[in-house]
Formats: structure tokens, C-alpha cells, sequence
């Protein structure tokens, strides 16, 4: 499992090819573990489509689908949906939280 940070974005078309929406269950992982598994087509990058499992202060496991690489984020934070960020018990105005993440 990975413990790291937490913050939330708007996603729209990811390098995944996938297009979601700020009311879907995404993120998008650090472009340190997203590199890792590079393909020569982002949009078949293995981990794209994968399930994770993230909470938020020991608090309900929040599935969520990756769909896109964050470049700002350390390797175990992730970028969350705003819906997904919420789902955790997060609170946005925190705009940054610990959080800790698995695949499902």
C-alpha cells in the first residue's frame, strides 16, 4: 500500500484517452509510477482503467478508476475527483490531505 497526499482536480480528457467528469469516481496517478509502465501509446498505459482503493484518515476505502498522469504529484500522491476527494470524507477547502491507497 502507499501513503501520501491528497488533492482533487477537474478532469476532463486524461492520458488515458478517457474523458471523465468532476462526478466521476477518477484520479490521476503520479507521473513517477505512470512512467514506469509507459507504453508507446499513453492511452494503453496498463494502469489506465485500473481500480484503486484510497481513504482518508483511516476512514472508508473510495474506489477509484485511473484515467490520467499527474505531473505535480510526488510518486504515491494522487489527484482525486472532486467527488471522489468528497466520497473519502475529505473536506476541499483542506485542498490537500494525507491519504493512503492500494490496488483493488
Amino acid at each position: 500500500s502507499h501513503t501520501g497526499e491528497g488533492t482533487f482536480y477537474d478532469p476532463a480528457l486524461g492520458s488515458c484517452g478517457i474523458v471523465s467528469s468532476s462526478s466521476d469516481p477518477v484520479c490521476a496517478i503520479s507521473h513517477l509510477l505512470m512512467d514506469a509502465k509507459k507504453t508507446a501509446d499513453p492511452n494503453k498505459n496498463p494502469l489506465c482503467g485500473s481500480t484503486i482503493l484510497v481513504s482518508y484518515n483511516g476512514g472508508k476505502q473510495v474506489p477509484v478508476k485511473i484515467v490520467d498522469r499527474c505531473v505535480g504529484c510526488a510518486q504515491d500522491d494522487l489527484d482525486l475527483s472532486p467527488s471522489a476527494f468528497e466520497a473519502m470524507g475529505a473536506d476541499k477547502n483542506a485542498g490537500r490531505v494525507k491519504i493512503a491507497w492500494g490496488f483493488a
